[in-house]
């Protein structure tokens, strides 16, 4: 066993579980798990699982579920223990709590209600993703996942497109080549990017190319697991709306609206979808 019983000061301690391999787990995220006079899980039987690997007992302690479908009731629980000057160990399924998991709510009621909130930090897919990928690291924003619809997830792509740093995603196997192929229509087929899948597992997989690439790789393949996109930042030169605008007015006098918008993505080398949706716009103008 290489954990240890430690005396804890009362408060919230957020804990990091392994994306997949179990020895992720860090020797002071074993000791908070093993020291909790509470333990709360977004998925009680992969902590209880996580917990029988390394070791680590109950001693009588029973895991209290908390995850987006718990609602207040489960949260109020925690509080009401905290209030008593227990301390109380948070773990998400897999990775960071709050990183695209539950906790967000916990972690502020705790700490506007006066109580410690500190964590046993660990595992990331996202920052894993980002030291394999090959992409810059200098600056990234994660995005999470993205709707699921294609037109709300369009639009959200669209929102992101000058964020001047990497761009993460998480998406389900589902609905990654759809994501791809709207990522590609939305920020340009050339764009750099990764695909990265099952990080820490036996398959783990690193696809790296354009955005185009990728898309057209998993046209005809279906993939499993959990996976990361990236996307790299927007190189080109910034262009400003009055001279998009400028253009596509003048070229809808002797164009189509689909022609103008064709012309005005060659000219300014961006992207084709917002700017017809720009040209019909003005064309009922």
């Amino acid at each position: 066993m290489n954990f240890q019983k430690v005396r804890l000061g009362a408060g919230l301690y957020f804990v990091a579980t392994p994306i997949g391999a179990a020895r992720d787990i860090t020797l002071r995220a074993l000791d908070v798990l093993a020291s909790a006079d509470v333990i709360a899980a977004e998925d009680t039987r992969s902590l209880r699982r996580l917990m029988e690997i390394h070791g680590v007992p109950l001693e009588g302690r029973r895991i209290l579920a908390y995850h987006d479908h718990s609602g207040a009731g489960a949260r109020g629980k925690i509080l009401e223990a905290l209030g008593e000057g227990k301390s109380v160990a948070y773990a998400s399924e897999a990775g960071m709590p709050l990183i695209a998991d539950p906790g967000y709510d916990l972690g502020r009621q705790t700490a506007e209600a006066g109580h410690t909130v500190t964590c046993a930090p660990g595992p990331s897919a996202a920052l894993m993703a980002l030291t394999l990928a090959g992409l810059p690291t200098d600056a990234f924003f994660f995005a999470g996942f993205l709707p699921n619809a294609s037109g709300a997830r369009r639009s959200r792509i669209e929102a992101l497109r000058d964020v001047p740093g990497t761009l993460v995603f998480y998406e389900s196997p589902k609905r990654v080549a759809a994501c791809l192929s709207d990522l590609a229509e939305v920020l340009g087929e050339d764009r750099a990017a990764a695909m990265c899948r099952e990080l820490t597992k036996k398959f783990e997989e690193v696809r790296r190319g354009t955005l185009g690439e990728l898309a057209a790789g998993l046209q005809e393949q279906t993939v499993k697991g959990e996976i990361v996109l990236l996307v790299d930042r927007s190189h080109s030169e910034t262009v400003k709306d009055s001279d998009v605008e400028e253009a596509l007015k003048k070229a809808l006098e002797t164009h189509s609206v689909r022609d103008a918008a064709d012309l005005v993505s060659q000219m300014f080398k961006l992207p084709r979808r917002p700017l017809y949706q720009k040209a019909l716009k003005l064309g009922k103008g």
